[in-house]
């Protein structure tokens, strides 16, 4: 794999680090400001309406300049943002902050998808994906664990400065090591929006939607699941999030080296056992080793589908795939706010704290549904869908691969 991997791999663990870590550091930041823990939360929120209305608008404004060059811009706001977050002397400028920061995430992702597949053979793109989406994955092992101690023990804006400086060396990375890839030509914005008009690239969204949601309806409510259910003293709940990202990290791994293999097996396989364990955890979750084992599956399945579903949007959208990439990454925060309001509603009907799982399991269901019609779809129309782009010859189209 190229050096060049290392460097978005970089980017993507600040990026990952500042994402979770405010979850940890709420009570200190609210304390600071004196605000409520609910108000606090919004600095979550605004992160996540950031990312899924930021991905599609930075990614736009990127057509015009080199994927290299508006990786290192977006790893400039990124670094702007947190130093924003930092230096904040009210709530507003550090919600300000964070939405600023939130602006780089998903295009940095979706551009980031595109380059690290051109950068490898075909037959290793999604390889070339999951090695930069370790960053996220290990982010949640080592970054938001240390980011949390950090911020507790010496103050939540160091942190904050600490995850600024993590852009500042993922920005030298991408400067120094990411080639210099020209633009695509006679790809404008109306082939990018094109690729919208394609079933496959819709379906495969959605599948992100779904399937990732219902990691995220279990996960959002896990403190409270293993500290009322399981039994666990409020600070295990640490060391099991630490347990899901070590999941997430060997899910990654294991998802981008079969989908280059079988990409729709992968999918089926990971979305089916993923529904399988979330329905399970309603059980598991009342015994603390099999709770345990159970949150690493979750971690584990949920993101073997990760370097399989976006390959799969760069596959059918192939020709002018940055826009839709990118949108993809908004699909995965839709999917999280989706899920977490739908568990939020089992839980306040009265169903408990478990209940949440069978909304993740009935999630992953409907992503694996989607996923076999897709496949249908494709057996029926004898291949892969192609993008209308428009005035692009097509002798163009045929010679930009991704």
């Amino acid at each position: 794999m190229p050096l060049a991997l290392l460097a978005l791999a970089i980017g993507a663990f600040g990026i990952g680090t500042t994402e979770f870590v405010i979850m940890g550091l709420l009570p200190e930041v609210a304390g600071d400001y004196g605000v409520s823990i609910p108000t606090a939360g919004y600095l979550v929120t605004g992160y996540a309406l950031g990312v899924m209305f930021g991905a599609p608008l930075m990614t736009v404004l990127g057509t015009k300049v080199s994927r290299k060059r508006m990786l290192m811009l977006l790893m400039g706001l990124f670094i702007a943002g947190n130093l924003i977050s930092a230096l904040a002397p009210a709530f507003s400028v550090m919600l300000i902050g964070r939405i600023v920061a939130s602006l780089a995430h998903g295009a940095f992702f979706g551009i980031g998808s595109v380059v690290a597949a051109d950068l490898v053979a075909p037959d290793k793109k999604a390889g070339a994906i999951a090695m930069m989406f370790t960053g996220l994955t290990v982010a949640n092992v080592v970054g938001v664990p240390l980011g949390t101690l950090v911020g507790q023990s010496v103050g939540w804006r160091v942190t904050f400065g600490i995850v600024a400086a993590l852009g500042v060396v993922g920005l030298a990375g991408i400067a120094r090591l990411v080639p210099d890839m020209p633009k695509p030509e006679g790809v404008r914005l109306r082939h990018e929006l094109a690729a919208f008009k394609n079933v496959q690239v819709l379906l495969a969204m959605a599948m992100t939607v779904l399937g990732f949601g219902g990691v995220f309806a279990a996960i959002t409510y896990i403190a409270p699941m293993m500290t009322h259910t399981a039994g666990f003293a409020d600070g295990s709940v640490t060391w099991l999030l630490v347990l899901f990202g070590l999941g997430m990290v060997g899910g990654n791994l294991v998802g981008g080296r079969f989908a280059d293999r079988a990409l729709m097996p992968m999918l089926y396989v990971s979305l089916g056992a993923l529904a399988v364990v979330l329905a399970l955890f309603t059980l598991t979750a009342h015994d603390k080793l099999l709770s345990a084992v159970t949150i690493a599956l979750i971690g584990a399945l949920g993101f073997a589908t990760v370097p399989p579903l976006q390959k799969r949007v760069l596959d059918q959208a192939h020709g002018a795939p940055t826009l839709a990439s990118a949108v993809n990454i908004g699909a995965f925060n839709l999917g999280n706010a989706l899920s977490a309001w739908l568990g939020g509603l089992v839980i306040a009907a009265g169903f408990g704290y478990t209940a949440p799982n069978w909304v993740g399991a009935a999630l992953a269901g409907g992503a694996l549904v989607l996923a076999l019609l897709s496949a249908a779809l494709e057996r029926r129309t004898g291949g892969p869908s192609t993008v209308v782009t428009g005035s692009v010859p097509t002798e163009q189209r045929t010679a930009v691969h991704h």
